[in-house]
C-alpha cells in the first residue's frame, strides 16, 4: 500500500488540473451512504465518509476540533484510505487534510466558475485557516483574480495569509470591515466555523457567495436575508438537513446542485448567487480518482 503525503498530493493535483477534471468524475457518480457524525464533546466531531464505484473506493476518517485554533493546530485532521473496487485491496493511504482542503476548494471553484460574473476578479475571503487559504489558488485556476481582501477575526492570521498570497503573485490586502468590502468585491468566500453570520444580505448586489465552512445546524456564515435574496445552490441534498445557513430552505427552493453545475449545458441566471457546501464522500473519491488518473499513480 502506498503512502501519499501532502506534498505529493499537491504536486500530482495542481488546481489547474483538479478543477477541470472534477466535473466529469463527479458526474460519473458513486455510492455514498449517509455519513455518520459522532459527538466527541467540546464541539468536536468524528466523521466517517465512505464512497465507492465498481473500480475504486475510499473512506475518510475526519476529526473536527474547533478548539485547536487556540492551540495553533489545524481544526481538521483526516486520513483517506483508497481501495480497489473489485478486490477491495487497500491501495493507498492519502493525507486526508490535504485531500479535504484541495477537493473543498476545487468544488467551490467549479461552482463559482458556473455562477459568477464572467469578469469577476475581486475576491473577499472571510477566514484564514487551512481551507480558506486554498480558495484563491483554486479560483485563480479558472478566473483572472486581480485582488484578494482577507478578513479574519484574528488580524495576525489575516496578515500572515496576505503575505503568502502576495508571495504567490496576488494583489492581497487585509480587510478591516466586511460590510465596506462587500460592495467592491465580485466574489465572496467564507470558510469558517462561525456560529454567527459574517455576511449580511443588505450589503450584497450581484456577487457570487461561496459558503464553505459551516456543516452543523449551529454554524452560520451568512444571514437569512442573503439566502432569501440569492439563487441558492448546494453541493448535496444532505446540506439541507445539516447546515445552519440553510435552515428553513427546502429542496424546491434550491436552484441547483453541484452535479447540475458540473454539466456544461446547465443554464444559470445572472444576479446574486450562493453556493453552500458541506462536503460529501463522492467529492473525496472523485479527487482520488483524478489522482489515480495521473501518470504512474494508479500502478504504484
Amino acid at each position: 500500500m502506498r503512502l501519499i503525503s501532502a506534498d505529493e498530493l499537491k504536486e500530482a493535483l495542481p488546481y489547474e488540473r483538479l478543477v477541470r477534471a472534477l466535473p466529469e468524475r463527479l458526474l460519473a457518480g458513486a455510492t455514498t451512504p449517509q455519513r455518520p457524525v459522532f459527538d466527541l464533546g467540546k464541539e468536536s466531531s468524528l466523521l466517517l465518509m465512505p464512497a465507492w464505484t465498481p473500480n475504486l473506493g475510499g473512506v475518510k476518517i475526519v476529526h473536527v476540533t474547533p478548539e485547536n485554533a487556540r492551540r495553533n493546530l489545524p481544526c481538521v485532521a483526516a486520513s483517506y484510505l483508497v481501495f480497489d473496487g473489485e478486490t477491495h485491496r487497500h491501495l493507498a493511504l492519502i493525507d486526508g487534510e490535504e485531500l479535504t482542503a484541495r477537493r473543498t476548494a476545487a468544488v467551490a471553484a467549479v461552482a463559482m466558475n458556473q455562477l459568477a460574473k464572467p469578469d469577476a476578479e475581486r475576491l473577499l475571503l472571510i477566514g484564514s485557516g487551512r481551507i480558506a487559504s486554498e480558495l484563491p489558488f483554486a479560483f485563480r485556476a479558472v478566473r483572472n483574480l486581480k485582488s484578494v481582501a482577507v478578513f479574519s477575526p484574528t488580524r495576525a492570521n489575516a496578515e500572515t495569509l496576505v503575505l503568502r498570497l502576495i508571495d504567490a503573485g496576488f494583489d492581497a490586502i487585509v480587510c478591516e470591515d466586511i460590510a465596506q468590502q462587500i460592495p467592491v468585491s465580485d466574489l465572496i468566500a467564507c470558510a469558517t466555523l462561525s456560529q454567527r453570520p459574517w455576511i449580511e444580505g443588505c450589503h450584497l448586489s450581484d456577487q457570487h457567495v461561496s459558503l464553505i465552512g459551516g456543516f452543523t445546524p449551529e454554524m452560520r456564515e451568512a444571514d437569512r436575508e442573503t439566502l432569501d435574496r440569492a439563487r441558492v445552490y448546494i453541493d448535496t441534498p444532505a446540506a439541507l438537513g445539516t447546515a445552519g445557513d440553510l435552515e428553513g430552505v427546502s429542496l424546491d427552493q434550491v436552484a441547483g446542485q453541484l452535479l447540475d453545475l458540473c454539466d456544461p449545458m446547465f443554464k444559470t441566471e445572472a444576479g446574486l448567487s450562493v453556493f453552500k457546501s458541506v462536503g460529501e464522500a463522492a467529492q473525496d473519491l472523485a479527487t482520488a480518482q483524478v489522482l489515480f488518473d495521473s501518470p504512474n499513480r494508479g500502478s504504484e
